[in-house]
């Protein structure tokens, strides 16, 4: 697929925080930066001069921009890491060196130590994180270590060892922060069964141990040391902020790729996520153009195959949100919760993400490949014998029954013509009856449009439920038209569609576009037959008795009553406060009329 210009590729970026990738013609890998807003960020590398020469320089190479979607800024910022760590872009220095986010280690030993590392050895050790501060990291430790004594010591206690008396006591034992297992003091179990507490409170759970730091906080302040009790609750604002561990780095998920589809009608999306090690390496969405309607596990298959090929995966194991036949040797997974679900979530956003932003391009450098596509879709969505080309959308207004009015809005290719909007004054109605004014309204459009020889639309929707598809549908049975034009109605509690003779509606996923125009032209025609309603009954509100006086018109009422306030005040008025607003000839009219009707 040809790349849009720059100019469209920034324009479909999302709002969402995420992670950037700049490439130049050849397709090398610039710049990865990261973004609370990725639309914002990345269009301010084009919309100033930049005082760094080597940023003006990159900038001017950019041809492509890639992103991918994540959940928070924290997310974004271990996956800018990960990506510059595994893709050595040309203009990211700062994280090239070897410089890692911090972990909480528990060591693979017996008598665990719990520690904080910057490097993951493959040795059995459960890591938590990564953590993007070390005061986080530093404050769960002293946390953990003041209500559970652990050792930090690095001797071997293997069992034969300890009977032996290898060791002795440390200074940690004597200040209490140890309970002395070298020396048999403290059982395995016991020993372990802090342990398992600790890994709780790393995991999230730390319930407990916050409560016991709110019951030390409040001892402190009953005892007037208000310093030490400060210190406290520092520490605990930190840790009700801790975030236990990211969907974008799990030391437990090591090389695996990750595949999902989204799909239209005329193409799937296929997005995928390459994890090394635990974190995110790679993530590349594609574009597959539908010939036979192919179902989405089949475009899911063919992707699979070319992505990792193009892309020379080795790993054995696959996550994707349905089953695939991949043959013998590779293992596919369909998570279903915990961290493997999150990050098949994670790629099936970005798939839907790609797949607007394509729309978006589309519709800005393609407008009828967009219409035609829309159009496509929506017949699909509608069950539709042909495109609706041709749309129209009624809706009543009136308040208890004052004034009734409709309104008919038309789009033609999912876009208002307001050349053609109607509005209707309800002549054939008594009181606010919905139902009976949507049949008058529907039967006088269609008898014009008929008698004028006129083009039918392809749809016609009426805002409302089963009551006002009904009377539209009686409507078009006493043109002849039934049949002929289809006609639905959407209701707005759950903008459900309904069909005539039909009792189950029909329930479109809320994102979807053919909802959306459909939306949009329910809100459009309640907006344009509101704004009727309401200057049909400014204008019954103004009529006055100054109306009734010969030579006085709609223009000179509104000017008296702008500058007197009432009625009242310009039958009070003397002939010269007349004059000054409307003259003499008007002025002498209005007192004569008011100098009869007082007789």
């Amino acid at each position: 697929m040809e790349v849009p210009p720059l100019e469209v590729q920034i324009q479909t970026l999302p709002l969402s925080p995420g992670v950037y990738l700049y490439f130049d013609k050849s397709e090398r890998l610039l710049y990865v930066g990261k973004a609370k807003q990725l639309k914002k960020r990345v269009s301010s590398y084009f919309n100033k001069n930049h005082d760094s020469y080597r940023i003006s320089t990159m900038v001017k190479k950019i041809v492509r921009i890639e992103h991918i979607v994540v959940q928070t800024e924290t997310d974004a910022l271990l996956l800018e890491n990960s990506l510059i760590k595994s893709r050595n872009p040309k203009y990211n220095i700062m994280l090239r060196d070897d410089k890692t986010y911090p972990w909480l280690c528990i060591k693979n030993e017996r008598f665990p130590r719990v520690f904080l590392t910057r490097r993951m050895i493959k040795d059995g050790s459960e890591y938590f994180g990564p953590y993007t501060s070390v005061r986080t990291v530093r404050t769960l430790l002293e946390l953990v270590k003041t209500l559970y004594p652990i050792r930090t010591c690095k001797y071997d206690l293997q069992e034969e060892k300890i009977q032996a008396g290898k060791y002795k006591l440390c200074l940690e034992y004597h200040i209490g922060n140890c309970k002395g297992p070298c020396v048999a003091l403290q059982t395995e179990v016991a020993y372990n069964r802090n342990i398992e507490a600790i890994r709780n409170i790393v995991k999230g759970d730390f319930k407990d141990a916050v409560q016991h730091f709110h019951n030390l906080m409040k001892e402190l302040a009953v005892n007037m040391e208000f310093e030490e009790a400060q210190i406290i609750k520092d520490k605990l604002d930190i840790l009700t902020r801790y975030q236990a561990k990211s969907t974008i780095v799990n030391p437990n998920i090591s090389n695996v790729d990750i595949f999902t589809v989204v799909s239209d009608e005329a193409a799937g999306y296929v997005n995928y996520i390459q994890i090394n090690h635990g974190a995110i390496t790679r993530a590349h969405t594609m574009e597959l153009k539908k010939q036979l309607d192919e179902s989405d596990a089949s475009l899911l298959q063919l992707a699979i195959i070319e992505l990792r090929n193009r892309f020379d995966s080795q790993s054995t194991e696959i996550y994707t949100q349905f089953p695939v036949d991949l043959g013998e040797h590779i293992k596919v997974t369909v998570p279903k919760l915990g961290d493997k679900k999150r990050l098949v979530e994670l790629s099936e956003r970005n798939a839907k993400f790609f797949r607007q932003e394509q729309f978006k391009t589309i519709k800005i450098v393609d407008p009828d490949r967009h219409v035609n596509r829309l159009m496509i879709q929506m017949k699909a969505d509608l069950r539709l014998d042909e495109e609706p080309r041709h749309m129209e959308c009624f809706d009543n207004s009136n308040i208890q029954g004052t004034n009734p009015v409709a309104a008919c809005v038309v789009f033609k290719n999912g876009k208002p013509s307001k050349s053609d909007y109607r509005h209707f004054n309800i002549k054939t109605v008594e009181g606010p009856d919905d139902f009976a004014s949507m049949e008058e309204v529907v039967y006088r459009r269609y008898r014009r449009l008929l008698e004028e020889d006129e083009p039918l639309p392809q749809l016609v929707i009426v805002d409302g439920g089963k009551g006002q598809l009904s009377s539209g549908v009686t409507a078009l049975e006493r043109l002849g038209l039934r049949g002929k034009i289809p006609i639905i109605g959407i209701a707005k509690r759950l903008e459900e569609l309904f069909y005539p003779n039909d009792p189950v509606p029909l329930y479109l996923d809320k994102r979807s576009e053919t909802l959306k125009v459909i939306q949009q032209m329910r809100n459009e025609a309640h907006r344009f037959g509101i704004s009727h309603h309401r200057n049909k009954r400014s204008k019954q509100s103004i009529e006055t008795e100054l109306d009734e006086i010969p030579g006085i018109g709609e223009k000179t009422t509104v000017e008296l009553l702008r500058h007197f306030r009432s009625v009242k005040r310009i039958k009070q008025a003397t002939k010269q406060e007349l004059i000054l607003v409307v003259g003499n000839s008007r002025a002498q009219k209005i007192v004569d009329f008011y100098k009869e009707h007082s007789e």
